[in-house]
This record gives C-alpha cells, sequence and structure tokens, in this order.
C-alpha cells in the first residue's frame, strides 16, 4: 500500500483504514472510531436497554478490534467483522443477566424485498404522543416474546439497515434462513400486538 497520510484519513475507506492499522498506524483505527462509536452505540443499547452496559459494550467492541487486528482479512467487510464481534459481546451479555431485548423496527424503503410491519390499532387516543407511546410499549413487549434467532435478525436488518448478505455472515446462518425469520418474525410481532390490543379492549 501507499504510505498512510494522516492528513487525508477521511478519505480511506474502512478497509484501508483497518489494513493501515495493522501496519501500525493508530491514527487509522482512531478514524474507525470515529465512524462507528455512534453507530454501535445505537445498535447495542437496542439490546441492553442500559446506557451504561451499551458504554461498555462499545468499549469492549473497540478494545477487542484492537487486540484482534492481525485477525482480520480484507476478503470481508470491516464492518461485518465489527459487528460480529459486537453482537457476540450482547448475547454474552444477555445470558449473563437473562435479558430480553428490547427493539423498536420500521420498513426499509430502499429495499423492495423488505416487507411492511403494520400497527393497526382502531383505538385512537386524543394524545398522538401517547398513543405512539403505548404501540411502543406494545411492540417491544410483542419483540421480547420472539424466539432469539428471529428477534437477532429483525434487530440487524431493521435498526442497522443491514443486507441480508452482512446478516447471514454475522449470524453465519444461510440467505434464505435469515429472510424467513425476518417475515416470520414480523409476521408474529403483528399477531403479538393485535392481542395485545384486544385484551386492551376488553
Amino acid at each position: 500500500m501507499n504510505a498512510f497520510q494522516a492528513s487525508s484519513v477521511k478519505k480511506y475507506d474502512d478497509e484501508d483504514l483497518m489494513e493501515y492499522f495493522q501496519n501500525g498506524e493508530e491514527t487509522a483505527f482512531n478514524e474507525l472510531v470515529f465512524r462507528y462509536e455512534d453507530r454501535l452505540h445505537n445498535f447495542l443499547y437496542r439490546y441492553t436497554h442500559d446506557h451504561q452496559d451499551c458504554e461498555d459494550l462499545v468499549q469492549e467492541t473497540f478494545l477487542r478490534v484492537h487486540k484482534s487486528k492481525h485477525s482480520y482479512e480484507r476478503i470481508a467487510k470491516f464492518s461485518t467483522w465489527m459487528y460480529t464481534i459486537a453482537l457476540n459481546l450482547a448475547k454474552s451479555l444477555y445470558k449473563k443477566k437473562q435479558r430480553m431485548y428490547k427493539v423498536s423496527i420500521h420498513k426499509d424503503e430502499s429495499d423492495p424485498d423488505d416487507r411492511e410491519l403494520l400497527l393497526e390499532d382502531s383505538n385512537i387516543l386524543q394524545d398522538d404522543a401517547l398513543h405512539e407511546q403505548l404501540c411502543m410499549e406494545q411492540l417491544e413487549k410483542a419483540l421480547q416474546e420472539l424466539p432469539d434467532d428471529f428477534r437477532e435478525v429483525v434487530v440487524l436488518r431493521d435498526l442497522q439497515q443491514l443486507t441480508y448478505e452482512e446478516i447471514s455472515e454475522i449470524t453465519d446462518t444461510p440467505m434464505g434462513t435469515v429472510k424467513s425469520r425476518i417475515n416470520r418474525g414480523r409476521s408474529q410481532v403483528q399477531a403479538l400486538i393485535k392481542d395485545y390490543v384486544k385484551l386492551g379492549t376488553n
């Protein structure tokens, strides 16, 4: 590779930065942290719903990236490799604390294969903000009841907007299985939310 230019660090892609970091350029690692710190925080907070746990996981993820830099091979996207580390750390914390994941999801308009999750509630409240809050509470409750495998891919797809290919790599799951789990997970969420709405009207 050409000589690293710290003054032009923004122009390098993630994989270039990782390669320069492997060759001893600490500035390259700092740029990767800058690029992904907020995204990792957003991703991991949906698993922990605890700011301190989230901060600890973000720091531990970057520490693992730093310590394991020579295990990274350029044939993989840096982001996929990093998210795999973060997801494994989140799973470990989840098992340790026996916490349920809490997430919110949305439809990715840019993906024609993405199925919209329709949340219909005939009970319209006067306060729109309160109505939205109650819908989100029902959504989180429903997601907590999903099997781990379904919840995992929904988080990666709908929160982080990762591609099916990336999710397949991160979870070490065939592409067809990933798509099936996402669609089945969303269908289950819809069914559960309808049940909650019915219970609330009784």
